[in-house]
């Protein structure tokens, strides 16, 4: 069954990880599929052609999420090609670790520029849009570490519990428009980041998770195909924890 069949979704930051798995996932239930890449261009390209190859309209645009010109630019290039937007999903991000004594200011505004500031971005763009379809779903991707903290990671967090507070806002400004907003609270997800670290740190993480497993793009994926279909036609204003039971 395919439950995205014909919706059109614009995903920030799908060149690899979790973005990936989204759109690998939103293409497999029908969807056609706008992503952004902002330097990686062959694994762009080469998922642009899976996704074609599984019979959806896909392409990939370059294009900062960070900037606002070039967000309201992008809304528009994907007007033109796809004709309307009923699900956008905010998964552009990096991070730029470390304690607080030792962060500079430019590792803390460049985290809350890319991570935050690109959700208001691209959300204000696709607005109008959606206000004149009266329908519309926003998935902001936000993480566990938004929800609980964590040290060494006050940029990251800070700007992920933002994303929370933009997305709540949200949900009430748009909600009587049948606009609806909800964040994702990812864990421990595996993916190419995490191939990198050792194998026995890998297994510590999983080892305090309840479901005793890394989670996996799909697993991402599959929430927001929940929350971009009408299966959650009466959510909106929520976070979803998709962490294997990490903050239970």
């Amino acid at each position: 069954m395919k439950l995205l069949e014909g919706k059109n979704v614009i995903i920030t930051g799908a060149s690899r990880g979790i973005g990936k798995g989204i759109a690998q996932i939103f293409g497999k239930h029908g969807a056609n599929v706008a992503f952004t890449y902002s330097s990686s261009e062959a694994p762009a390209l080469e998922l642009e052609s899976e996704l074609t190859a599984m019979g959806v309209h896909a392409k990939a645009y370059k294009s900062n999420a960070a900037s606002f010109t070039e967000s309201e630019e992008l809304v528009k290039k994907v007007l033109e090609d796809f004709e309307s937007i009923d699900v956008l999903i905010n998964n552009a991000g990096i991070t730029k670790d470390n304690l607080l004594m030792r962060m500079g200011e430019e590792d803390f505004d460049k985290v809350i520029e890319i991570n935050l500031k690109s959700v208001f971005n691209m959300t204000k763009a696709v607005q109008r849009t959606m206000l004149k379809q009266r329908k519309g779903s926003i998935i902001n991707m936000s993480s566990v570490v938004g929800v609980k903290g964590n040290a060494g990671q006050t940029n990251y967090a800070a700007s992920k519990a933002g994303m929370i507070g933009f997305t709540k806002s949200v949900a009430l400004e748009l909600g009587s428009r049948n606009i609806r907003s909800n964040a994702i609270a990812p864990g421990f997800i595996e993916t190419e980041m995490t191939d990198k670290l050792d194998e026995k740190t890998v297994q510590g993480w999983r080892d305090a998770i309840p479901l005793k497993r890394g989670g996996s793009p799909e697993d991402v994926a599959n929430a927001c195909v929940f929350l971009a279909s009408d299966l959650s036609a009466y959510v909106t204003g929520q976070v979803l924890n998709v962490d294997g039971g990490m903050l239970t």
